[in-house]
C-alpha cells in the first residue's frame, strides 16, 4: 500500500483514541479476573484486536460493542487453544500473553508476522525457564512453545524491553508460591509505572523499589472484575503534535490526561523546549504551529516510540537535535534508528547515525520515495515530513499504519492533510 502526501496546512480539532498499552493490559487482567470485565472506548487497532482475538481464542467470552469491550474474566484458568496463537505484529500482546500462558499445564505455540519474528523473546524466556516453565524455540523469536505451570521463586529479568517486567507483573500474583523479580536496569521506566498502577488499582499486593529494579509479589491473589475507561494514547498524540507544530495554524488535542503515567506525555515537553507554543486546558490540549522551533539535545530512552516523528521534525527545523540513550528503538518493529535515518537521508537530510541513537542537523528537505518498512510509526513520522515539504512524498508499505493508529488518514484529512492512500 502506498500513501502519496503533498504539502498541506492543517488545523481544526482532532480527537485521540484510547492508549494501545493500557488497552491490552486491559485485555490480559481480564482474562486473570474473576467475573466480566469492561473496557471502555478501547482502541480498536490490529495490534489489540490480535490480543482480543487470542483472548477468545483462550476461551474468554467476549462481546464487542462501538464504545466497549466486555471480555469474561477466566480465573487465570485458560482453555488449551485448538491452534497456533497468532498475534500478528502484536510485540506488547505477544509478551504479556506469554506469561500468561506459562501459567496454564498445557503447552501454547505462539507466532507472528515477519515483524514479530524478528522481536526477541529471550529475555522473557529466560525469566519464565528460572519460574518453572519449559520454552520450545529454534532461535529465541516466533515461533515457540511455552508450556507451565509457573510455580513462582526468584528470576532474574533483562530490561531491554520493559515488556519483560510487565508480563510477569500480570501473571506471577496467581502463582502459587511468592515471587521477586530482580533487574540490572530498566529501558522505557514509565510502562512499569503504567502496569504498577493497573496493579493498584485492582488490588493486587506487591512491593517494589523506587528505582524498579526489584519487586516482590506475593502469590495465590485473585484479579477482581473491573469497568475501566482507557485513557487517550499519548504515542498516537505526539503525531497530531508533531503536525500541528510544523504545519499547522491552530490545532485542539483533545481527550489527553497528563496525570496518566504513560512516558510519551514527555514528548510535549521535549516539542516545547523546540520552542513549540503548546497550551493546556481541561480535557485539550492546543498546538500552535508557525513558530521558530530550533534543535536540541534529548534522552530517549523513556520515549522510544517517538523516536520516528521527533527524528522528522529535527530533520526540519534549524539546528543540531541530539537523540539520545535510546538503543532499544533499534529492536521495534524495525530498526527504527537505521529505517529513520536511511529515509531522511533519501529526502536530504544530515544524519550522523549513533548506535543508542541520531545526531540530525536541520535544514532544508526535499520531497521522496521513501519505504515506512511496513512499521506504522515510521510511517506516520514520513508522513508528518511530507506534509511540510513541496512536491509529492510517496511512502511505500503504508499497510502498517493500522497496527496503532487505524484513522490515522482519515483524522488528519479532516484537519487538512492531503494524502492519498492507494
Amino acid at each position: 500500500m502506498i500513501l502519496r502526501v503533498r504539502k498541506s496546512s492543517l488545523s481544526g480539532t482532532i480527537a485521540v483514541p484510547g492508549s494501545k498499552s493500557h488497552t491490552i493490559r486491559g485485555v490480559v487482567a481480564a482474562l486473570q479476573s474473576s467475573g466480566k470485565c469492561i473496557l471502555r472506548a478501547p482502541l480498536d487497532s490490529e495490534d489489540t484486536r490480535s490480543a482480543l482475538e487470542a483472548a477468545k481464542l483462550f476461551g474468554a467470552d467476549v462481546a464487542e460493542f462501538p464504545d466497549r469491550w466486555e471480555i469474561g474474566g477466566m480465573n487465570g484458568k485458560l482453555s488449551a487453544p485448538a491452534r497456533v496463537v497468532n498475534m500478528n505484529n502484536s510485540g506488547t500482546g505477544l509478551r504479556m500473553l506469554t506469561s500468561l500462558a506459562a501459567m496454564q499445564d498445557f503447552p501454547v505455540t505462539f507466532d507472528g508476522d515477519d515483524s514479530l519474528r524478528t522481536r526477541l523473546m529471550t529475555g522473557l524466556f529466560g525469566a519464565l525457564e528460572e519460574l518453572g516453565a519449559k520454552i520450545q524455540s529454534s532461535n529465541g523469536h516466533c515461533p515457540f512453545t511455552v508450556c507451565g505451570p509457573l510455580t513462582g521463586g526468584k528470576a532474574k529479568v533483562d530490561g531491554k524491553s520493559s515488556q519483560f517486567l510487565t508480563s510477569l507483573l500480570f501473571a506471577l500474583p496467581a502463582a502459587k508460591a511468592d515471587s521477586t523479580l530482580v533487574l540490572d536496569y530498566l529501558n522505557e521506566q514509565p510502562y512499569a509505572e503504567i502496569s504498577a498502577r493497573w496493579l493498584t488499582e485492582l488490588g493486587i499486593k506487591f512491593s517494589k523499589q523506587p528505582d524498579n529494579l526489584k519487586w516482590d509479589i506475593p502469590g495465590n491473589q485473585k484479579f477482581p472484575a473491573f469497568d475501566r475507561v482507557i485513557p487517550a494514547d499519548f504515542s498516537t498524540a505526539c503525531f497530531a503534535l508533531a503536525a500541528g507544530a510544523l504545519c499547522g495554524g491552530k490545532v485542539d488535542i483533545l481527550n489527553l490526561d497528563f496525570n496518566d503515567a504513560q512516558g510519551d506525555k514527555k514528548v510535549f515537553d521535549f516539542y516545547a523546549q523546540m520552542g513549540c507554543e503548546i497550551i493546556r486546558e481541561a480535557g485539550k490540549c492546543t498546538v500552535s504551529g508557525g513558530k521558530n522551533l530550533h534543535g536540541v539535545t534529548l534522552d530517549l530512552n523513556s520515549t522510544p516510540d517517538a523516536l520516528p516523528v521527533i527524528s522528522a521534525t529535527a530533520a526540519l527545523i534549524p539546528g543540531e537535535t541530539r537523540l539520545l540513550n535510546v538503543a532499544q528503538a533499534r529492536n521495534k518493529e524495525t530498526d527504527r534508528i537505521a529505517a529513520m535515518t536511511e529515509e531522511l537521508r533519501k529526502m536530504g537530510a544530515d544524519i550522523d547515525e549513533l548506535s543508542d541513537g541520531m545526531i540530525i542537523r536541520g535544514g532544508s528537505l526535499h520531497a521522496a520515495k521513501v519505504d515506512s518498512r511496513n512499521d506504522h510509526r515510521i510511517a506516520m513520522a514520513l508522513a508528518i515530513a511530507g506534509m511540510c515539504l513541496d512536491g509529492e512524498t510517496v511512502i511505500d508499505h503504508a499497510e502498517g499504519i493500522p497496527v496503532s493508529y487505524p484513522g490515522f488518514v482519515t483524522d488528519f484529512k479532516a484537519l487538512g492533510a492531503d494524502f492519498v492512500l492507494e
